[in-house]
């Protein structure tokens, strides 16, 4: 598939890299058909973040599910969907609640020891979150 490669600092390119697959039962895969890099992943652009070069950036999308885990409830193949910015389990009172901005489970404190720059981008976990 092609992605937004960061290379570095002001420094970005549209590679070929492996397609996506499902490491954990909660993983869904969406086939986007319309991305951007969000203002968030700026700070990396600019540097003002750390962010490991050959990572992708551009993490607000729309697609369609092409696949699911075996844990995934509220999702099927074929179902559109919109990616927003903001983390969450989907599994927690608050997220069950539809308050996914306010997820107790993904938030910065328990996942800041995984990646630096969580609040700006990318999440990095090893749930395949």
């Amino acid at each position: 598939m092609k992605a937004v490669v960061y290379n570095g600092p002001h420094d970005v390119s549209v590679k070929t890299v492996p397609d996506p697959k499902i490491t954990h039962p909660g993983d869904v895969i969406s086939k986007v058909s319309s991305s951007n890099i969000c203002g968030s992943d700026l700070h990396m652009y600019d540097g003002r973040t750390d962010l490991e070069p050959g990572r992708i950036i551009g993490h607000e999308n729309v697609g369609e599910v092409i696949e699911v885990g075996k844990a995934v409830l509220q999702l099927k193949v074929g179902d559109r969907v919109c990616v927003p910015f903001n983390v969450a389990c989907g599994y927690c009172k608050n997220c069950e609640r539809g308050l996914t901005g306010a997820c107790l489970t993904m938030t910065r404190v328990r996942l800041a020891p995984l990646m630096a720059s969580l609040a700006w981008g990318p999440l990095k976990a090893d749930r395949g979150v």
